[in-house]
């Protein structure tokens, strides 16, 4: 087929800017309008939505702000839709749409998928159990889905939807899906799989690989007031190119588009997907045009035979509160006075009766306390702080008790206590805790619904991925006599998956990767990251190497206190570690260095 297909992605999350599917649909002559909206923590507050409304659960936006007014210019100029707005409810999210669609006076065919939501079934899967620690599972859940793949709205495309609405897939199945239906690419035909797989990787967080949250940021910043959503223009062979509407801001360059290729992957030889495990190694991306980067060699094998399912259950309470101090010895004003106001707490805690909290995080914001033992000398000399108090408790009343106690610290504290954000008493909230577990894809039963017909979905169950052993470290060497900081000669981007943190690491030139290879070894990185990673310097970090791209991959393990909305730190999904080593001393030689300058 020479025909090529261009699809755009308008959102990253729930809350993602609602101008990004107008700017795709009117500037980014598109054929498909793809939308990401779940992560775990959605998942747990959707179900708590459709609890108190049994036609709530769904990304209620997506219908409202977005295809509200866009459905009649979508439907004029032929554009398929495929979202996973669905959360917990697809079928509402259906019945909302069509409403939509007959007030404007539109004839538009829209499918769901459903089968991802195990809930009801929960006592059928009481014997799975976490795939890190091998826990069972806990005895209430609050949601509990499966993550299907892209073989179900294939299907969905092929029996004539115009509009595909999902409950939890992965992400980049939104994209894989209508390639498969385009290209009629088989089921077992696993390099292509691959392929569009990373696409669909690629622009799943939307303006994040055209210039958002990107290390060299001042190329980009002139246009974040309109930055510019992603576009892959694929080809039948797998190959794509990425690209934004002519006219935007942000940036589509080998860099900004690698940088998002590494987000919030593990082992890059084996990502694993529903549908195929992808091999990011040998993906080389290149330069073809202004805004215009073409990504071929992703390579892929057959699947597991099972998906992965995430529950969300009820871990206790928590409540959070900031506050400003200021003047001479700010940080250490702002930790004394935090610190009291917890102990105050904690004496009425033991004369009530309730326990001690079950967590506590007190960061003064703008100390570097991040940085923990790798703050730079005099960071805490700073003269304003803002002091975030976050503490854990299974009790609301203690919560509450803390929430009242805060204020004091204005007028019985250190000097300098203002701008106490939020105004009233904080509130306590539930915490959602993550459960991860296999299922065997044969349990599950899958189909589409479109009109009043109901299609069953077949995907294959035989499997046949095979791990990869460990990667082979060598020792490299380099003759070493100047150190410089790593943003020097790399770029770097990180981001969590669950309790563990990612940080990609990428050379701007490829003569650099070897000096690079040679500093950042695991045993450094633990020691950078100590402070974070649960078991300090003897935690665990993995690394890979990306040869087709001159990058190197790491994998924190629980490094997040948790992770997502389980933790109580200020950074719980590790955005900013890559920006904390950044400026990791690296050896290079005088030449390196010299032309660094």
């Amino acid at each position: 087929m020479s025909k090529t297909v261009r699809i755009g992605c308008a959102s990253a999350f729930w809350g993602d800017t609602n101008t990004a599917a107008a700017q795709l649909v009117q500037k980014g002559n598109i054929h498909y309008l793809v939308f990401d909206y779940l992560a775990e923590i959605t998942m747990s507050i959707l179900a708590a939505k459709r609890m108190k409304d049994p036609e709530d659960g769904y990304a209620t936006d997506f219908v409202e702000h977005v295809m509200a007014p866009l459905l009649p210019e979508i439907k004029q100029r032929g554009i398929r839709v495929v979202a996973n707005a669905g959360g917990v409810n697809p079928l509402a999210c259906k019945k909302a749409l069509e409403a939509v669609a007959a007030k404007a006076g539109l004839n538009v065919r829209v499918a769901v998928v459903l089968g991802d939501d195990l809930l009801t079934r929960k006592k059928e899967f009481a014997d799975c159990v976490e795939i890190d620690t091998g826990k069972p599972m806990p005895p209430t859940l609050v949601s509990f889905n499966a993550y299907l793949g892209a073989i179900p709205v294939a299907r969905a495309l092929d029996a004539g939807a115009e509009i595909v609405i999902t409950g939890r897939c992965v992400d980049s199945a939104v994209t894989l899906g209508p390639l498969m239906h385009e290209f009629g690419w088989r089921e077992d035909d696993y390099h292509r799989l691959a392929a569009g797989s990373i696409a669909g990787h690629i622009i799943e967080c939307g303006a994040q690989c055209t210039g958002g949250n990107f290390t060299d940021w001042q190329l980009v910043r002139d246009g974040y007031a309109d930055m510019g959503f992603p576009i892959v223009e694929c080809e039948a062979d797998g190959s794509f190119v990425v690209t934004k509407p002519e006219g935007t801001g942000g940036l589509v360059s080998v860099h900004t588009v690698l940088e998002q290729m590494l987000y919030e992957i593990g082992d890059p030889r084996a990502y694993i997907l529903p549908d195929v495990v992808c091999d990011f190694t040998q993906v080389q991306l290149t330069q073809v045009g202004v805004d215009r980067v073409r990504v071929e060699g992703g390579r892929g094998q057959a699947p597991t035979t099972s998906y992965k399912a995430s529950a969300t259950y009820p871990a206790g309470m928590r409540c959070a509160a900031l506050f400003m101090i200021g003047g001479i010895d700010a940080a250490a004003k702002g930790r004394a006075s935090a610190s009291a106001v917890v102990e105050k707490v904690r004496r009425q805690l033991q004369q009530l009766k309730l326990g001690d909290f079950t967590g506590v995080d007190i960061h003064c914001i703008g100390a570097e306390e991040s940085y923990g033992p790798n703050a730079r000398e005099g960071a805490r000399e700073t003269r304003e702080v803002v002091v975030k108090i976050a503490v854990q408790h299974p009790n609301p009343k203690a919560l509450k008790l803390f929430a009242r106690e805060i204020a004091q610290a204005a007028t019985g504290m250190a000097p300098g206590f203002t701008g106490y954000f939020g105004g009233g008493r904080p509130e306590p909230h539930m915490i959602p805790k993550l459960f991860s577990a296999l299922v065997p894809k044969e349990r599950l039963g899958i189909e589409v619904v479109i009109g009043d017909e109901r299609l069953t979905v077949t995907v294959p169950l035989s499997g046949g991925f095979l791990p990869p052993g460990p990667e082979q470290e060598r020792p490299e060497a380099v003759a070493a006599e100047v150190d410089v900081p790593l943003v020097k000669l790399a770029l770097a981007r990180s981001g969590d998956k669950g309790d563990h943190a990612n940080i990609g690491v990428i050379a701007r030139r490829p003569e650099y990767l070897p000096f690079i290879r040679a500093a950042l070894t695991p045993a450094a990185m633990r020691r950078r990251f100590a402070h974070v990673l649960a078991g300090g310097v003897d935690g665990r970090v993995e690394r890979w190497s990306l040869p087709g791209s001159d990058s190197l991959n790491f994998l924190l393990h629980h490094a997040l206190g948790g992770g997502g909305a389980a933790s109580l730190r200020t950074d719980p999904q590790g955005k900013a570690f890559a920006q904390m080593a950044l400026d990791m001393p690296i050896p290079v030689s005088a030449a390196i260095a010299a032309r660094l300058d």
